[in-house]
């Protein structure tokens, strides 16, 4: 079952860590906003890349770095060698109807990103990508398993993170399914399937995403659902 206490790991925030460079994409989003306020925390320097109209929505503590999240030459502008890169572009609220979004916005962005960090000399790379297979959600899911092929393609230092749906503020309705899932989580044929769909809190993902940061992969690294409610 899932713990739904948006409250972070004490495991991942009991000692304070080497100070890290960090450049995030995607940080006035749901995800990016609570990030930056914990990397800031523990004494990150972290910089947003965001457009000129939402320069006042980044946390505070946080740069503000002017550029385009769709744009190799943007992001490679905005990147220091040695950086650690949070890639967290993608399209609010992801549904099927959403296909083309997903081709525009979260494909180009990533090609963008990993463009970016091949040429900069990143030290390590994070990745929001989804859970898979997955019976539903293909456009959606298709896109994002193209981004992890374009991380692995460039040889890239990096960690991607597979989540299925992210509860919190907001997006509570599917708790009425954790029974659900507890029952599948019992059965074999269903085990798997149950544990790899299952459902994580805001507090669980910005934790794995900061721990992420903290203690980079030596090559690639894929944190699936337990994982992610483990850090």
């Amino acid at each position: 079952m899932v713990a739904l206490s948006t409250a972070h790991s004490n495991r991942s925030f009991a000692r304070m860590p080497e100070s890290r460079d960090v450049l995030v994409t995607g940080g006035t989003g749901y995800i990016g906003r609570r990030l930056i306020t914990i990397l800031v925390r523990r004494g990150h320097r972290v910089r947003a890349l965001t457009r000129t109209e939402s320069v006042g929505r980044i946390p505070r503590g946080a740069e503000a770095t002017i550029g385009n999240a769709l744009s190799a030459e943007s992001v490679a502008s905005a990147l220091r060698p040695g950086d650690t890169l949070v890639h967290l572009v993608g399209t609010p609220h992801p549904s099927p109807a959403k296909a083309a979004e997903f081709q525009r916005v979260d494909l180009v962005s990533i090609q963008a990103s990993v463009a970016a960090a091949r040429e900069r000399g990143v030290a390590h790379l994070v990745y929001v990508s989804v859970a898979q297979p997955a019976p539903t959600m293909r456009a959606y899911v298709e896109v994002r398993a193209q981004g992890e092929a374009l991380i692995a393609a460039a040889e890239l230092r990096a960690t991607i993170l597979r989540p299925w749906y992210v509860l919190g503020p907001g997006r509570w309705w599917p708790v009425v399914l954790v029974p659900m899932y507890a029952i599948a989580e019992l059965l074999p044929s269903t085990r798997s399937g149950a544990r790899r769909l299952g459902l994580v809190t805001i507090g669980q993902m910005v934790s794995a995403l900061a721990r992420a940061v903290e203690e980079p992969a030596f090559g690639l690294r894929v944190l699936g659902v337990p994982e992610i409610r483990a850090s």
